[in-house]
């Protein structure tokens, strides 16, 4: 059984240099596992990819469980822990919750990855 990651609030962009620029202290390596954790699900890694995908950019729990064809009661809990790891957050209306993706959570998490991620690579260049 793997062993379970200590409560933190993570709801805010992710903060600390890339994990490439030196060895990373336990505070960093615990805040972007728990992001990882988060997404580490193929319902929710769907749940992400149909949130960017939408033409509004957000999209009410009732249209996710229609995609998925999961219950709503599924899908909220999936979106509960994305909100928890500050990936999406959601928007009351009336009866439904709008969901929509936290951009700069996204990106934060990217950078720390990989920060040369989006820069073209130098062989392409040449080309």
């Amino acid at each position: 059984m793997p062993k379970a990651l200590p409560a933190v609030d993570i709801s805010a962009p992710l903060c600390c240099a890339p994990v490439s620029a030196a060895p990373i202290s336990d505070d960093a390596a615990l805040q972007i596992a728990l992001r990882l954790k988060a997404l580490a699900d193929p319902v929710r890694i769907k749940l992400m990819s149909l949130l960017l995908t939408s033409s509004d950019r957000e999209l009410c729990t009732c249209d996710l469980a229609a995609s998925l064809a999961l219950a709503e009661s599924t899908v909220s809990h999936h979106l509960s822990q994305l909100k928890k790891a500050g990936l999406v957050e959601g928007t009351r209306r009336g009866m439904n919750v709008y969901y929509r993706v936290r951009a700069a959570a996204l990106d934060a998490l990217r950078l720390v990855l990989d920060p040369n991620c989006c820069e073209p690579q130098a062989s392409s260049l040449a080309d």
